[in-house]
């Protein structure tokens, strides 16, 4: 009976917790369908009438098709050059032992505990001399610094589970070292994997900061969070606009999540107990 009170109380901890998270994201849903004047009276109402011609107003006015593939190109990149060299660093890192690799692999982690805003007027200065400012293939390559930390040290903890035993057998069937990671290794890091990708791209299909500091420059090259904080002005914000662009440019990410978070789960929890 005390257990079962445990629980129901577990529950409704985590039923009430979760609604915190979610009032907000609900807010900015309901109030993308408002009138400006609705969103000004009482943020927290629900709207009278439904004014679906927020959404086909910005997304004319932000050029969506354009920033939409503006995001997906950055994400893109990102993710493949995340996924393809913190699996293969994890790999090396965990097959080929040595008194460096222990080294090496905390010099690869250790970036995860930078704040990011104590570089970033020095990382704008480089990228500039490099030409990596101002495009969205920039862009996309300067994720791999920030994603691969993490990256590595997800893969390579799940690396451990796999036994070395395939290697050795894919040795002597005369695999190369590359041809063992593609063809065999990879394959079997698929929930991992997914996981990694998911993590990723939510956060740079949502990411403002970098952005703003690297292709704010531009209407061409700007992200569709950044497009939406357009109709944010210091004297004149179009509220109702702004959270309607706010949808539209998180929307995307929200679907690519519930679409593929029972892979996420499943990573997580092969990780936990495997390891």
């Amino acid at each position: 009976m005390r257990r079962n009170v445990s629980i129901l109380l577990l529950e409704a901890v985590m039923i009430v917790t979760g609604l915190i998270f979610i009032y907000p994201v609900f807010l900015m849903f309901m109030n993308s369908l408002k009138s400006f004047s609705e969103v000004v009276v009482n943020v927290i109402a629900l709207p009278k009438s439904l004014e679906w011609v927020n959404l086909t107003t910005v997304i004319e006015k932000m050029n969506y098709s354009k920033l939409f593939f503006n995001n997906v190109i950055i994400t893109s990149i990102g993710i493949v050059g995340i996924v393809l060299f913190s699996s293969s660093a994890a790999y090396i890192l965990d097959r080929r032992k040595s008194r460096y690799t222990k080294f090496i692999y905390a010099l690869i982690i250790t970036p995860m505990l930078i704040p990011f805003q104590t570089i970033m007027i020095t990382l704008l200065k480089v990228m500039n001399v490099v030409h990596l400012s101002g495009s969205t293939w920039g862009l996309g390559i300067q994720y791999w610094g920030f994603g691969i930390p993490m990256g590595t040290f997800i893969f390579f903890n799940f690396m451990k589970t796999i036994p070395k035993d395939i290697d050795e057998s894919a040795l002597m069937d005369g695999a190369s070292t590359l041809r063992t990671f593609f063809s065999i290794i990879l394959p079997l890091l698929k929930t991992v994997t997914v996981t990694v990708i998911v993590l990723d791209v939510m956060w740079i299909w949502n990411d403002f900061l970098l952005p703003l500091l690297m292709v704010n420059r531009s209407p061409d090259t700007k992200t569709l969070v950044l497009s939406a904080y357009a109709f944010v002005g210091q004297f004149n914000t179009q509220w109702h606009y702004a959270m309607a662009a706010m949808v539209l440019a998180v929307l995307p990410s929200i679907i690519f999540f519930i679409l593929l978070q029972k892979y996420v789960v499943d990573g997580v929890v092969a990780g936990a107990v495997k390891g």
